[in-house]
């Protein structure tokens, strides 16, 4: 291995040894071996796997259309492009089946998955639109409170003239959040809350919070979702085939 020659730079080798020493010099070893690793699996799964055929009709035209998405039409643009990747047009074309059969096998083994998980799991995924008043003051905030409940002031003025974040300079809006992605003690408080009603004040992180839910925005199990939870999930599937294998590094 120590002669082996993996690349060259003008008129140096870098043997396969060396490029290991460098990955690791720069803590980039780990990620590199697992991209290997998770290929591995993903090809020794397609290779087994006759189901996951896919027609040559459908290879072209997957490769029409990435053709198409990427302005690589033109013929010379075509070729200048397979160049760049290091591909000549066969290596393409099997790319592209590569993709369509991994395609199949993710739908496969997690689609059902991604189902179960939406439903299970819908309030996590929608979103509300959030404004808030920070102080450092546990009696301001009530005070504020009792101020926007009684109208004397709206949220916005009391949050642009009190609030210590950022956000007051917009009336402490917080934009659309998701509700899986809000801390716990924010999540549990407006659970089950109505568009327009404040909450609060409670503390969090050693200031006092008020919060106003200004609308909530159902979210649907579209393609953007799907194609999200699909690697996730997907993800996890490959490494559960890696986790019993017995994986050496020889550099001997």
């Amino acid at each position: 291995m120590e002669a082996e020659k993996f690349l060259s730079i003008d008129d140096q080798s870098i043997s396969l040894r060396q490029a290991i020493a460098y990955l690791r010099t720069v803590g980039e070893l780990p990620r590199f071996l697992q991209k290997i690793l998770h290929q591995h699996v993903l090809e020794q799964e397609l290779q087994s796997r006759a189901d996951l055929e896919v027609d040559p009709n459908q290879v072209e035209q997957a490769m029409v259309n990435f053709r198409l998405q990427n302005k690589l039409t033109e013929s010379g643009q075509f070729e200048s492009w397979l160049q760049s990747q290091g591909l000549n047009y066969a290596q393409f074309r099997e790319r592209i089946s590569m993709a369509l059969k991994l395609e199949k096998l993710k739908i496969e083994t997690v689609g059902r998955e991604i189902e179960e998980h939406f439903q299970q799991n819908q309030a996590l995924f929608d979103r509300v639109v959030l404004s808030r008043i920070v102080v450092a003051d546990p009696q301001q905030a009530q005070n504020l409170k009792a101020q926007i409940l009684d109208g004397s002031s709206s949220f916005e003025d009391a949050a642009k003239a009190h609030s210590i974040t950022d956000d007051r300079a917009f009336g402490g809006a917080m934009g659309a959040l998701a509700m899986g992605q809000l801390p716990p003690a924010i999540r549990d408080r407006i659970a089950g809350k109505a568009a327009g009603e404040v909450v609060g004040p409670f503390q969090m992180e050693g200031r006092y919070m008020l919060l106003r839910i200004e609308d909530r925005l159902p979210t649907p199990l579209d393609n953007n979702l799907r194609r999200q939870l699909q690697e996730q999930f997907f993800d996890r599937w490959v490494q559960e085939k890696l986790k019993d294998k017995q994986i050496q590094l020889h550099l001997n």
